[in-house]
Formats: structure tokens, C-alpha cells, sequence
């Protein structure tokens, strides 16, 4: 039995441009194409543009998507894969959702009270986030050659405590930012840049961003809301003054 790509497109909600889009780049061959031009699909193709949707899901660029798919040839294991990384994405999602629900409780304790310090553990409001996965997205955004296998092999190597330690280090380490920045401390001043020593080499651990890389990443900081707000938490103008530290730090460390 096989589908036209109207049909395929109405029962996916994937638009008939994006199947169309995805035959142009190799990622969804139809099964043929009739005399008329029309592509049509059939049960291999539907498995393979499911795959896809689920790989989307758990935000992997088309790229990797398709090196995912072409790697599992048994349509089983391939599921198998995906189901594990849905699994392991849900866990993600429930730790950031129990962080979410806990800093509301801190809030309206706070305001209850009104005290002056509106959470109590800062590094609380990092639970659940993965540093690695917005460092690849920055990697994706400004450079082609960011090495998906190896980060991955890392990351597959990392207990859930030393993530954790991980995530409380890179909160201290806002913290102490935030700090410097009350002080009126230069973005440029040595003791910023020993601050962004220790940022450095901990972001080392998944990729070695260049001096263009890692100023354009401080920049992201300040251009998505995901990482401004989480930089916001801490303190007012905290996602700026990271931002003019890291390409003075690029500048003149890196360069």
C-alpha cells in the first residue's frame, strides 16, 4: 500500500514542503515518484518519517538525524535507541520540572515572609538543564565540525553525581560573576579571567570552542531567553556582563 505525500503530510502533520525538503537532502526518499511528479510513500518510508519526528523530538538537527537513522539498519534496534533517549529525556524533563516547582515554593515563601534573598540554595534553579546539550547547540549554530560521537562518549561516561557536581560548579562560578559585577569589577580585570579559566576548562571537557567560538557562545548568552533567564535568576545584567567578559576573554587569551 502506498500514500501520496498529501496524505502522508495530513496523517504526520509534517507539511508537504517538509517531505519534499527532506527527499532534497537524502533524510526521505519517497517510495516513487509517479508520472505526474507526485512522491508516494509506503510502510518503510512512514517507520523512517517516524523516526525522524521522534529524533526531532529530542531536538538532534537533521543532520545527526539522518546519521542516526542511516546507522540502524533493523528498524527494532533503531526504536529501541529512540525509546531509551525519549526515556532518558523524560527523566531530564522531570528533574527541570521538580526545580521549577520548587523555586515557585521558594518565591512565594520568600514573598510570604519577605525576606530579602528570594531563594534559598542557588544552585537549586540549575536542576535538570544540561550544560553539554546548549554547548553542542552552540557548536551547531557557528561551526560544521562539532564532534557529536565524542561529546556523546563522554557524556555516556558520567555518573549522575559528578553531573551534578558539574551543574553546582557552573552555578558558583555565575555566582561569583554576579559578584565581580556588583563590585564594578571591568569585564576585562585578571581576576574575571580567572573566573573564566575555570569556565573554560570545565567546557573543554565536550568541546574546545576558538576565540570566535566561545565570544559568539557569551553572545548566545545574551540572545536566548534559555540562557539569559537562567543568568537573569542570579542577578540583573548578569547575561551581559558574561557576555563582555567572554569575548575579552576570547580576545586576549585565546587568540
Amino acid at each position: 500500500m502506498a500514500w501520496s505525500i498529501a496524505q502522508v503530510a495530513r496523517m504526520s502533520g509534517v507539511t508537504s514542503r517538509t517531505l519534499r525538503h527532506y527527499d532534497e537532502i537524502g533524510l526521505l526518499t519517497p517510495a516513487w515518484v509517479g508520472g505526474n511528479g507526485y512522491r508516494h510513500y509506503e510502510e518503510d518510508q512512514l517507520l523512517r518519517l517516524q523516526q525522524i519526528l521522534v529524533l526531532r523530538e529530542l531536538d538532534l538537527g537533521l543532520a545527526e538525524i539522518k546519521e542516526v537513522i542511516d546507522r540502524h539498519t533493523d528498524p527494532v534496534a533503531a526504536l529501541r535507541e529512540h525509546h531509551r533517549r525519549l526515556l532518558g529525556e523524560r527523566d531530564r524533563l522531570d528533574a527541570v520540572a521538580r526545580m521549577v516547582a520548587r523555586t515557585i515554593t521558594d518565591l512565594q515563601e520568600n514573598e510570604r515572609k519577605g525576606g530579602m534573598s528570594k531563594i534559598s540554595r542557588p544552585e537549586n534553579l540549575f536542576e535538570g538543564f544540561d550544560g553539554a546539550r546548549y554547548g553542542a547547540e552552540a557548536r551547531e549554530r557557528w561551526s560544521g565540525q562539532w564532534e557529536r560521537s565524542g561529546q556523546q562518549e563522554l557524556l555516556d561516561t558520567l555518573t549522575p553525581q559528578e553531573i551534578d557536581r558539574m551543574q553546582q560548579e557552573a552555578t558558583a562560578g555565575m555566582i561569583r560573576m554576579a559578584e565581580f559585577m556588583a563590585a564594578g569589577t571591568p569585564a576585562d580585570d585578571p581576576v574575571v579571567f580567572v573566573e573564566l579559566d575555570a569556565h573554560y576548562r570545565q567546557m573543554t571537557r565536550f568541546w574546545t570552542p576558538t576565540a570566535v567560538e566561545y565570544a559568539h557562545l557569551g553572545q548566545m548568552q545574551v540572545d536566548d531567553e534559555r540562557f539569559r533567564a537562567n543568568y537573569e535568576r542570579i542577578a540583573e545584567g548578569l547575561a551581559v556582563y558574561m557576555r563582555d567578559a567572554m569575548a575579552a576573554y576570547a580576545h586576549a587569551r585565546l587568540s
